[in-house]
């Protein structure tokens, strides 16, 4: 198999493939706040939406995820369904990183507005958003998206959609 890789300093951002998906479930699993799915999704997500998803290595350990996709209604944006980063990679920029990589890719050529879901206690994610949307000089707005009602497990927070956009390509260049 055939990885591309961009190297950032000692860390490897690629495109995902199916055999990275057992090991996307164990750094979800081990994050302790994502929605843990089953490990079939994982192996399906790396092998299907890998041009909108990216891993990340670091002494060939999996050490940062985001799982993405293009709306199916909007063709101008990635949904960004978890982003995922090691215990011991957080706080230094890693996941921001993932974004920039993401929208620098050809998959990605039309996309001009970013969409996820986070719940209130997610600070670490809202930040995240939020913070993407200052470095490219750009509005984050926040709605209501799902409720807790929504869910059948009980005790699942409601989730609130943060859209952000547009997004200028230059800015990606220059900050990214």
């Amino acid at each position: 198999m055939t990885k591309t890789k961009e190297q950032e300093g000692e860390h490897y951002f690629r495109k995902p493939a199916k055999e990275d998906g057992a090991n996307v479930w164990e750094l979800i699993k081990h994050t302790g706040v994502l929605d843990l799915n089953s490990s079939y999704s994982y192996l399906m997500w790396c092998q299907i939406f890998s041009e909108t998803s990216i891993v990340v290595e670091r002494e060939g350990n999996t050490v940062g995820f985001i799982s993405g996709f293009i709306h199916p209604d909007q063709p101008d944006t990635l949904f960004i369904w978890q982003v995922a980063v090691d215990e011991s990679e957080r706080g230094n920029g890693l996941a921001t990183r993932m974004l920039y990589q993401l929208l620098k890719r050809e998959g990605c050529e039309e996309v001009d507005h970013v969409e996820a879901t986070v719940s209130p206690s997610n600070t670490a994610s809202q930040q995240l958003f939020k913070g993407l949307a200052k470095k490219l000089n750009t509005k984050c707005v926040i709605h209501d998206y799902f409720t807790s009602d929504d869910f059948p497990k009980e005790g699942h927070e409601d989730e609130l959609l943060f859209k952000i956009g547009p997004i200028q390509k230059e800015k990606i260049t220059v900050e990214g």
